[in-house]
């Protein structure tokens, strides 16, 4: 009686039902012995039928060996190999790119899914630890281009369990710059998977921690910005700055108000160098973006271009709508979005303007307050707030300007118009929108003694720092957002250095 057992809950089980079926058989077999014996003995044909009951029983027991072995000895589900298929479809792993890459014949376009090297298999009797707590790196290196490069790259980050999401290549000169989204395990330090990456022939490579926002293959990031640059003017230094990673923008009109001289131009199809590139506006201004702690490529180049060429085609715009308020003494005032179409408008709100409130807003000689109006104005230096009467008057401006990458605001409220709100309903609103726009900080240039200016930042309930020189006031207010990444790690080929 065969003896097989699968365990159930742990437990082993009996099968009853093969246990009856073998009884069965044996006493059939025994029945069968017997009639054989009885025919023999009383028959003429005794050795016929002796051979007959041979052949019956040989095919029984042939019969009973094929039963057992499928049914006694067949392998148990292969619960613990169910989990780990699914493991690996969750990871993301998958097999015929690895085998391109083995092969020397991996994608090698710009964006797009891509599969990744598993590293040794290991023995079935070794089940596969549970994989535990994993983080995100972006990683930049360059590699030669010849066959094979990326492959070998590819295994080494493999042998530390690193998957890749997402793979963007810059071609270069001499070799290619290869940009990857990595999942890692939290243990393994950048230091680790850099010097993998050297082992493998990578150079000048660099690392940063990202998050789960960074899940985005280029196209679509490249479109999203494109349509916010569609919509606002003033979105174009915000999409460079997250189509460029952390890096300092500036907007340079081509006339320095005040100077007299132009400034520094840029060819029209613009111009690049290593750390820093510089784009032409319509108007002759200059765009300046430089990131010290890593050289642009002529890819990066070209995307931030595109970007500058949508924009001067759209011409100047802003987003429609106008929000009327109420102020507590009962008058009532719209608030919306303005730019250099409301020119006429902010001049003749000068004119009005006493001189004390002109200095303490420009911090200057009071005639030249008209000649900023025209680049305070313009969409591509920031975004600007203007407040109206019922009547159509404008009688308070709001700017929030990007000045690199920190960003101002200021106001300029009319005398008659002060100590009414109107200050304070720009403010929140301004700093409303530098923390949808992700700055960090915001701060107000003003004098010591413009104790109204100092109140409504109070108002705001952020984390203030102040700075006193000569008799003029930097408050600068701490905004709610997100904590700045780690710090990045560079690596030149094999010095380590943190900018």
């Amino acid at each position: 009686m065969s003896d097989v057992t699968r365990a159930r809950h742990g437990r082993p089980v009996h099968h009853w039902r093969r246990d009856v079926v073998e009884l069965a058989a044996l006493f059939t077999a025994v029945t069968v012995a017997d009639g054989v014996a009885n025919l023999i003995g009383h028959g003429p044909d005794g050795p016929v039928l002796l051979v007959i009951s041979a052949a019956l029983l040989v095919a029984t027991a042939g019969f009973h060996t094929w039963w057992a072995r499928r049914h006694g000895h067949a392998p148990p589900p292969d619960h613990t190999g169910a989990r780990t298929g699914a493991a690996r479809r969750r990871s993301g792993r998958t097999t015929k790119t690895d085998e391109a890459r083995r092969t020397g014949e991996g994608d090698t376009g710009n964006t797009g899914d891509t599969g990744h090297t598993e590293g040794p298999r290991q023995s079935d009797a070794a089940p596969e630890p549970a994989a535990g707590v994993t983080v995100l790196w972006r990683m930049r290196t360059t590699v030669k281009d010849r066959p094979g490069s990326l492959a070998a790259l590819c295994t080494a980050l493999a042998h530390h369990r690193v998957d890749i999401l997402s793979l963007q290549t810059h071609p270069l000169a001499e070799g290619t710059v290869d940009e990857f989204l990595l999942r890692a395990p939290a243990e393994l330090a950048a230091s680790e998977i850099t010097r993998a990456v050297s082992g493998a022939g990578g150079s000048g490579t660099w690392i940063e921690r990202v998050d789960a926002h960074d899940l985005v293959d280029a196209p679509t990031r490249v479109l999203a910005l494109a349509t916010r640059t569609a919509l606002d003017a003033a979105e174009l230094p915000l999409a460079l700055r997250q189509l460029l990673g952390r890096c300092t923008i500036r907007s340079l009109p081509a006339r320095s108000p005040g100077s007299g001289r132009a400034e520094e131009g840029a060819p029209v199809e613009g111009a690049l160098e290593d750390t820093v590139m510089r784009l032409r506006t319509p108007e002759g201004g200059v765009i300046t973006v430089e990131r010290p702690y890593l050289p642009f490529t002529p890819t990066e180049f070209a995307r931030a271009r595109a970007l500058v060429e949508l924009d001067a085609r759209l011409g100047p715009r802003i987003p429609p709508g106008q929000d009327l308020l109420t102020l507590p003494e009962g008058n009532e005032i719209t608030v919306r979005r303005a730019d250099v179409s409301d020119l006429a408008a902010a001049k003749a709100m000068h004119e009005r303007c006493s001189s004390r409130t002109l200095t303490m807003r420009y911090h200057g000689p009071v005639g030249d307050a008209d000649r900023y109006l025209n680049h305070l104005l313009s969409p591509r230096f920031g975004r600007t707030l203007a407040v109206r009467t019922s009547s159509g008057r404008m009688v308070g401006l709001g700017h929030l300007l990007w000045d690199g990458d920190e960003t101002e605001i200021a106001l300029l409220v009319e005398d008659d118009w002060q100590r009414r709100g109107v200050g304070g309903e720009l403010l929140v609103r301004l700093v409303a929108m530098a923390v949808e726009a992700g700055c960090a900080s915001v701060y107000a240039v003003t004098q010591a003694s413009n104790t109204g200016m100092v109140a409504a930042m109070r108002s705001l309930g952020l984390p203030l720092d102040y700075q006193i020189e000569e008799g003029t006031l930097v408050i600068t207010a701490r905004l709610n957002t997100p904590p700045a990444t780690p710090p990045l790690l560079y690596v030149r080929g094999q010095e380590q250095v943190r900018p």
